[in-house]
């Protein structure tokens, strides 16, 4: 489900700060095209994401950003976060 991948591909960053389009598309199971879609669609839905080209380069939300997962029942968060602890370790 893509927006189950777009809460995930936030989780990620705001735990690692930067990540390569390559790593990211390793961890979410999908190309790296779509990780660059999800970012374009993610900046566009307002979400403080940008990608940074280069060999230093990677996908990167701004330190700032906090989401706010008050929507999400307890459940949810923590199979939310279960999941992106999985990917991440």
């Amino acid at each position: 489900m893509r927006a189950d991948r777009l809460l995930r591909l936030i989780a990620l960053l705001q735990r690692h700060g930067k990540l390569g389009a390559s790593r990211l598309a390793e961890l979410l199971e999908v190309s790296e095209r779509t990780v660059l879609r999800d970012m374009e669609a993610l900046s566009a839905a307002g979400v403080p994401v940008y990608t940074e080209r280069g060999r230093h380069g990677g996908c990167v939300l701004l330190d700032s950003f906090r989401t706010d997962a008050s929507g999400l029942t307890a459940a949810e968060v923590q199979a939310l976060f279960g999941v992106c602890l999985l990917y991440t370790s």
